[in-house]
């Protein structure tokens, strides 16, 4: 997977891109069909005093992408806020997939069984 790291207002340290990869390595051990991640790190020092630090990740797919994205006080909480937002829209794309597989199982079961009485 492509990995792009944007930043705005932050100083992007070797601590925060390794923090960056492994939290791309994580998402993408649950799914190897990512094209590119898109993450954008930002500092808002104009606005409120608190959730100073936004993050967000943008998953690049060759069908439907994801997009999750987070505002906290310190940068590396946001980073695992939006990792684990990712990680649950990647779990509840599985599951859809997995039920609809099962479903036309059992029709397809319900109805051989029905055919052959």
């Amino acid at each position: 997977m492509n990995l792009v790291l944007e930043s705005h207002n932050v100083e992007v340290t070797d601590a925060i891109k390794e923090h960056v990869q492994f939290c791309i390595n994580k998402i993408e051990h649950m799914n190897q069909r990512a094209v590119e991640a898109r993450v954008h790190l930002e500092r808002d020092h104009v606005g409120l005093p608190t959730n100073k630090f936004k993050c967000a990740i943008h998953l690049y797919f060759k069908g439907a992408d994801l997009f999750a994205e987070d505002y906290e006080n310190d940068l590396y909480a946001s980073i695992d806020l939006v990792t684990k937002k990712i990680q649950s829209q990647l779990r509840k794309r599985h599951n859809k997939i997995i039920t609809r597989h099962q479903s036309g199982a059992s029709k397809a079961k319900e109805e051989f069984q029905v055919a052959t009485v």
